[in-house]
């Protein structure tokens, strides 16, 4: 509960996946992908319920066993490389509805955002109540300074990649900027059913993330980044006595 509005914790996976095939129920460090998301979600303490909306029978029995709620199978219609965030959440809302199920709040958790705990989550509730906003979004530091990026012709010149007045500058003396990084998209039920419903409303705040805690799972390179911070997470813990 956020005062006396109920969190829907809602996990959006889809069977389909083209960059890294199934990655949904990969194993990540002995557990499904998808399974590090609900265990955040249900270990939450404002999370009311914990729900997955997907098409795929093999995901809905992992979710099930794992102590969340598959309410309903996902339309195939809804379930292409192309179905925005936002059309799953409003047909997520819309059957929960029609069973008499209502919330005031919702927690999109991307299960490609394994390493975001439900600290992350509650941290990101405390947010919302000391700004009473309107949504939260997970971000992180930048890696490198947007200005030493720059698109590139057909020919490969790297004439003009980076303008005259940032040439030598260290990576210092540029602006700390932040990316959005998949892990928290929170936000009023209200808002994301509007006609014009997005999370980036004004009123919305960012909630900081560390940049280890926000490996955004898209490849196999970064399911493979993902195993190696868990092992030094898992190592790094003192040694109970």
């Amino acid at each position: 509960m956020i005062g006396n509005g109920r969190l829907l914790a809602l996990i959006a996976a889809r069977g389909g996946s083209e960059r890294l095939p199934r990655k949904n129920v990969l194993k990540l460090a002995g557990k499904s992908l998808i399974v590090w998301s609900i265990e955040a979600g249900l270990r939450s303490k404002y999370v009311d319920r914990v729900i997955v909306s997907t098409d795929d029978e093999e995901i809905a029995e992992i979710s099930r066993y794992y102590g969340a709620e598959v309410p309903f199978m996902r339309p195939l219609e809804l379930s292409n490389n192309i179905t925005s965030s936002i059309d799953v959440i409003r047909h997520s809302i819309r059957t929960l509805k029609k069973n008499g199920d209502r919330y005031e709040y919702l927690l999109l958790l991307q299960p490609t955002s394994p390493l975001r705990t439900e600290r992350h989550i509650d941290e990101a509730v405390k947010l919302l109540i000391e700004k009473d906003a309107d949504g939260v979004i997970g971000v992180t530091e930048t890696e490198h300074p947007i200005e030493w990026m720059n698109q590139l012709p057909e020919n490969l010149s790297m004439d003009g990649f980076v303008s005259e007045e940032n040439q030598g500058k260290p990576c210092q003396d540029f602006p700390q900027r932040y990316r959005i990084n998949g892990a928290i998209y929170l936000c009023k039920v209200s808002d994301i059913m509007a006609e014009d419903g997005t999370f980036f409303k004004e009123g919305s705040y960012a909630y900081k993330m560390d940049q280890m805690d926000s490996i955004d799972i898209d490849t196999q390179k970064d399911f493979l980044i993902a195993e190696a911070l868990i092992k030094y997470s898992q190592n790094s813990k003192p040694e109970s006595s």
